[in-house]
């Protein structure tokens, strides 16, 4: 293609080139669909004409209180309508958005503020506690916080801090966004549990998260007025890319903080609910819902599940109840979902049990990927033949920038020119990839990424505690669950009520080991723990 670069009047020009950004979604929406219901939450609706002007509020408003181009305003919120608005309105200042797990200590907290530098933080009333006492631990500048108090939950604004409903009255409605002018300008931060127990600040591009928006829209076979329920909290990965994806389909975005069956049935049936993520507690949560919460389906909804994998009789029941399910697979690295279980119809014919265990795997890249394989040790690539077990590595416009101040981490995620997962798999000989284990033990819980290092740092400050060992067990509501193998120093004892309340104090609650069990720990020549032997304890 050498021959490109020789000829004249094909350069590169705003009549042919735009960088890609999600953003555009929403500034289309606004004026091919401004009278259609874009946002809801509770009884409250924002057409997309009222969605744009309330983002274009907070993006000029934040700009009003100083906060410049590529600065960090981050989040703590549940899903709620300021959280979308947030959304698409802090990018749309030039901002780079981060949000943050709601559920995490003020000592993890305290820790991404600093890191990431945030300018301004937008929190939820029921979480200002925590973000305060995060605050006052900070070591660097302190942040702006910005209280939303959310209607439906019967919050009242403490009064400490200005408002997310400042922000609105003092922004601009019709004021000009901040778009890229290159599509690998940053556009997000999301900070990722890894195997050292210190979150890590995973960068996301403008580029990156259309790119996936486009693949999700594929994936899930997404059609014109499409309704989302947003089960997958906006800190996850920004909702999987899914809020920024919507506008592009004239869609709406449902709300939905308290996430039980009761909540999701109504939104299906009143709503209109048509799509929605989570992880497989929540298909549990609806096959298994009492009578009085449910509600008989108006359609079919279709369904991503992603986190550890459902089982098979699980993906049976809840199509049997009127869920279309497909598995996903992804990491915070790769934007959300990775690959998906692309359904081939040659699995009509299989019998259920048969057809949920193929529904069951990981499967192919999607469209914004590339590859995504199985590596051996040496980074050469393995048979597709089922049983021969590696590393899946991806690489592809799906893959986040790198970890943000964090080269090193970059660096060795990156080598060899793939994302390495640090996910143990085998690869089926059509090309489905299968997970075998978890080479970083993380342990997936609701949903939640728990890194086994930081429980068992926590552990081991007991003075009672000589060595812990944290690994997943297998639990019927959460998927995996912490449990916790403890050696005591000699002539020390405690009870296990002990060390989970000595947990308590420490960590998030998701964190804390459901179940302590007092074992010498079996261990390599070299003196390392070796994990495999636990869980076999648990099988």
């Amino acid at each position: 293609m050498a021959w490109l670069d020789d000829e004249t009047g094909l350069e590169r020009n705003r009549a042919n080139h735009a960088p890609l950004t999600p953003l555009s979604y929403l500034e289309r929406a606004r004026v091919v669909y401004p009278d259609r219901e874009a946002l809801v939450d509770g009884d409250r609706a924002w057409t997309y004409a009222e969605y744009h002007a309330d983002c274009s509020r907070v993006a000029s408003a934040l700009a009003a209180r100083g906060v410049k181009p590529g600065q960090v305003v981050a989040t703590v919120m549940p899903n709620i309508a300021a959280h979308a608005i947030a959304t698409f309105g802090v990018p749309a200042g030039g901002f780079v958005l981060n949000t943050i797990n709601m559920r995490l200590e003020p000592e993890t907290l305290a820790y991404i503020f600093d890191h990431g530098q945030a300018k301004v933080v937008l929190v939820d009333t029921a979480f200002l506690g925590p973000v305060e006492e995060a605050v006052e631990r900070m070591e660097g500048p302190r942040p702006l916080l910005v209280e939303c108090a959310d209607p439906n939950a019967g919050h009242a604004a403490s009064g400490r801090h200005p408002t997310f409903d400042d922000l609105l009255s003092e922004g601009d409605p019709d004021a000009p966004w901040v778009m890229p002018e290159d599509e690998w300008e940053s556009l997000s931060l999301n900070y990722t549990s890894g195997t050292t127990g210190r979150p890590k600040g995973v960068v996301y591009s403008h580029r990156g998260a259309y790119l996936s928006t486009v693949g999700n829209l594929v994936a899930w076979r997404m059609t014109l007025g499409a309704r989302l329920l947003a089960i997958v909290p906006m800190f996850h990965c920004n909702c999987w890319t899914h809020v920024w994806m919507m506008p592009g389909l004239g869609g709406a975005v449902i709300c939905c903080r308290d996430i039980d069956a009761k909540n999701i049935y109504a939104a299906i049936a009143d709503r209109g609910a048509t799509h929605f993520g989570g992880a497989p507690i929540i298909l549990n949560s609806l096959v298994n819902a009492d009578a009085a919460d449910r509600r008989e389906l108006p359609h079919r909804v279709q369904v991503f599940v992603a986190a550890a994998p459902p089982p098979p009789s699980t993906l049976r029941r809840i199509e049997e109840i009127g869920f279309d399910v497909t598995h996903v697979y992804g990491l915070t690295e790769c934007y959300g979902p990775g690959t998906e279980c692309t359904w081939n119809p040659d699995w009509a014919d299989l019998d259920a049990e048969e057809r949920a265990g193929k529904k069951a795997r990981q499967g192919v890249p999607m469209l914004m990927l590339e590859e995504a394989v199985v590596l051996d040790e040496d980074g050469q690539r393995l048979p597709w033949d089922g049983t021969a077990q590696g590393e899946i590595a991806m690489r592809g416009n799906g893959i986040m920038k790198g970890y943000y101040r964090n080269p090193e981490e970059t660096e060795e995620a990156f080598r060899g020119g793939w994302y390495h997962t640090g996910d143990l798999a085998v690869q089926h000989p059509d090309g489905y990839l299968q997970i075998a284990d978890r080479a970083k033990d993380i342990i997936i819980s609701g949903g939640e990424n728990i890194s086994s290092i930081e429980v068992e740092s926590c552990l081991a400050a007991h003075p009672a505690v000589s060595l812990a060992a944290v690994v997943a067990k297998p639990d019927e509501k959460w998927g995996e669950v912490p449990c916790a193998f403890v050696e005591l120093i000699a002539g020390q004892s405690a009870t296990e009520d002990e060390l989970i309340d000595w947990t308590r104090e420490r960590l998030a609650g998701f964190k804390r080991p459901k179940q302590v069990i007092f074992a010498d720990l079996p261990k390599t020549s070299t003196g390392k723990v070796q994990k495999y032997e636990l869980r076999k304890r648990l099988d």
